[in-house]
């Protein structure tokens, strides 16, 4: 089973949390949000409240497993504003190592709140899952993930091409990596 710490993952800005029952509306609203549904929403249908309900189910069994987390990016001041999601997935404790993904909804976007979530996760996964190396990847035409991956040091290892179905097509993917020694402070933005 994967446990956020008890002092929680927070800065000044940002906080990660378990995602709440209540939280519902804001991650229907901010996941449905156009530029999500472009790089986030493998599946051809249309995302609707039913796919949340059953992803709520969902992460919380690879939770259990010890599989993966999914956290709520929230307001530091505010815990009840919801700003995305990121998750810690592919967790492989026995090889040290897992991925890290990401979302944000259109108000929260621009203003470094993805790289902090990103580096609060880094940090807890080096020091507490005990990851020796950390995944991220993105389509190549996505842009802002690609920044955010570059801001938080992680390295581009390449690209992988026709490496996910997704959409109804296949979609190259970008891998970048991260090692402990690599991860600058939490605060840096």
């Amino acid at each position: 089973m994967i446990v956020p710490p008890p002092s929680g993952l927070v800065d000044d800005v940002v906080a990660l949390r378990l995602w709440l029952p209540s939280d519902f509306a804001q991650r229907f609203a901010g996941f449905r949000d156009p530029q999500c549904l472009e790089f986030s929403w493998p599946l051809v249908e249309e995302f609707t409240e039913d796919h949340l309900r059953r992803r709520f189910v969902q992460e919380e069994a690879e939770r259990v497993r010890g599989e993966a987390i999914n956290l709520a990016i929230v307001d530091a001041a505010d815990s009840q504003r919801v700003w995305g999601g990121a998750s810690i997935y592919d967790v492989e404790s026995n090889e040290g190592r897992a991925a890290v993904g990401y979302w944000l909804s259109a108000p929260a976007r621009g203003r470094g709140i993805a790289s902090r979530a990103v580096r609060l996760l880094a940090r807890w996964a080096f020091t507490d899952l005990t990851i020796m190396r950390l995944a991220l990847t993105c389509a190549p035409d996505n842009l802002a993930s690609r920044r955010v991956a570059e801001r938080c040091d992680f390295v581009e290892e390449g690209l992988m091409r026709s490496h996910t179905p997704f959409q109804g097509r296949r979609r190259d993917t970008l891998l970048f990596s991260l090692l402990p020694n690599e991860l600058r402070p939490v605060t840096s933005s």
